[in-house]
């Protein structure tokens, strides 16, 4: 394969990879905030449900980005643009 061809499909692989976490991303901000409404527990006067929610989602804000750093560094590997490591 050409260094253009493998830069090119390093590239689509790339922008999927970056599409699916956006994907997550959106889904979990607006829907666990959505849903969190249902649970209607009161904590010392406060939604206990979005609390849980914020803090849920502030982990898996970290999950994606691990995720991400990964999934690149396993494209690069595959693509010989990795670093020696």
């Amino acid at each position: 394969m050409k260094l253009d061809e493998r830069a090119r499909h390093r590239w689509g692989q790339s922008q999927r990879a970056t599409t699916l976490l956006l994907l997550v991303w959106f889904v979990v901000t607006f829907g666990v905030v959505f849903f969190a409404r249902e649970l209607s527990m009161t904590v010392f006067g406060w939604p206990f449900s979005f609390w849980v929610a914020a803090q849920g989602i502030l982990i898996l804000y970290v999950v994606l980005v691990w995720v991400y750093a990964r999934w690149m560094h396993r494209l690069d590997v595959e693509n010989h643009l990795a670093g020696s490591d």
